[in-house]
């Protein structure tokens, strides 16, 4: 399986990474690119490679601190005397995960409404 972005893509309009950062972008790239096709196969190959840029640069920008653990959405790093606390869960450091606006994008995630089968059974006469 491919990748929907390049490196030189996901550097566009963000950053130029280092070796490191674009080694781990390739790999991170290909990893979201299969989180993608899995949430919206049918999804235009333009809009899955911003979405797949978009992913990838989240997560190697997760606020430039190593030591915040993968998943954590929230911490607490106290100097003195030495306190430190991470909230994990759904989190998002260094985690890939799709947003509401990227799940819109690729036409997928919540939607208002409802739908009955049922309805399809009713008969109505005509006048």
């Amino acid at each position: 399986m491919g990748s929907y972005a390049t490196i030189q893509q996901i550097e566009a309009g963000f950053r130029e990474l280092t070796a490191d950062e674009q080694s781990k972008a390739s790999e991170l790239a290909e990893e979201a690119s299969l989180i993608v096709d899995i949430y919206a196969p049918n999804a235009g190959t333009d809009i899955k490679t911003v979405v797949v840029c978009r992913m990838v640069r989240r997560a190697i920008d997760s606020g430039g601190a190593p030591a915040v653990p993968m998943g954590a959405s929230q911490g607490t790093t106290t100097a003195g005397p030495y306190s430190q606390s991470w909230t994990i869960g759904s989190g998002s450091a260094g985690e890939l995960y799709l947003s509401k606006l990227e799940k819109s994008m690729l036409g997928v995630g919540n939607k208002i409404g409802s739908y009955s089968p049922v309805e399809e059974l009713v008969v109505v006469p005509n006048d």
